[in-house]
């Protein structure tokens, strides 16, 4: 063994493989995603971290996690940083996914914010989490069925996630068959079509895609809305911070909440901190905002 690679090994392995990886470089990866995006990223995943990183340290010709980990901590490659925080994230998502929240945005929601558009009012949704697009979708089709005629009026959706990859997906709005289990037969016939030069992949329709706008945004950083929403999606994301960090995500969307507006957050959540007391339960993971704010 060369003394180059000795040094690449030294200390135990945590995870058996071509690439030396240590505690001490989860640690590291694990702080940087904790600081980056606000993960919390237990020792248990150590398999899933070397596993989805591996690809990354072939692609760039190194020799251990330890390399990896100084290379990624480096200013000068942000990059890769960003590969590495979009390699960790999970992007389990589709259409349709919960459908209680669906059926509950469609009767009980979106019927009244519908007619104070047509009298001039704005209606506005928010996708937290966004994916690769499939929950803002689901929205807007949420909205066209029951108001065809959505995209003449002050309606909008915003989609947003941390991945640079999957937002630009959302925007692409093109889904390979077998991602759109999940869409009602009358709202793909509608709202579907094949793609073009791409065979066995379906677009999203353009009535669809003028209600959603698409943007990247960490939820542990820098929020530039100004302007409230009337209905939030957050779900299955939160549950990977740590519960100080899920409480201050809770906290932070009650500003930008109209008075009665509703939250939907993941079947494993559950809202805590300051924002509990004024997010009341309304049915299953659906939250509704009260009169007081917390401070």
């Amino acid at each position: 063994m060369t003394a180059v690679a000795m040094k690449a090994d030294s200390g135990p392995r945590m995870v058996d493989g071509e690439f030396a990886f240590t505690a001490e470089d989860f640690r590291k990866i694990a702080a940087m995603l904790h600081g980056d995006a606000g993960i919390a990223l237990p020792e248990s995943k150590a398999t899933l971290v070397y596993s989805r990183l591996a690809k990354r340290l072939r692609a760039l010709g190194l020799a251990s996690f330890r390399d990896y980990c100084a290379l990624v901590a480096d200013a000068a490659n942000i990059d890769e940083r960003q590969r590495m925080l979009a390699a960790l994230t999970t992007n389990v998502t589709r259409f349709f996914r919960e459908p209680h929240h669906f059926d509950h945005l469609r009767d009980k929601v979106l019927p009244p914010l519908l007619d104070a558009a047509r009298r001039g009012g704005k209606v506005r949704l928010w996708s937290a989490a966004c994916s690769s697009g499939q929950e803002p979708y689901s929205m807007a089709m949420t909205v066209l069925g029951l108001m065809p005629e959505a995209a003449n009026y002050d309606i909008r959706i915003l989609a947003t996630d941390i991945d640079p990859n999957v937002v630009a997906e959302g925007h692409a709005g093109v889904y390979s068959e077998n991602l759109l289990a999940g869409i009602p037969p009358e709202f793909r016939r509608r709202f579907t079509s094949a793609a073009p030069g791409s065979p066995g992949s379906y677009r999203m329709a353009e009535e669809l895609r003028a209600l959603v706008s698409f943007r990247e945004l960490n939820l542990i950083g820098d929020w530039p809305m100004k302007g409230r929403f009337d209905a939030i999606f957050c779900r299955n994301v939160v549950i990977y911070f740590g519960e100080d960090t899920q409480s201050q995500v809770w906290r932070r969307f009650t500003p930008l909440m109209s008075q009665g507006s509703f939250l939907y957050i993941g079947h494993s959540e559950r809202v805590s901190g300051p924002a509990a007391s004024v997010l009341h339960p309304e049915g299953i993971t659906t939250y509704r905002l009260g009169a007081e704010r917390p401070k």
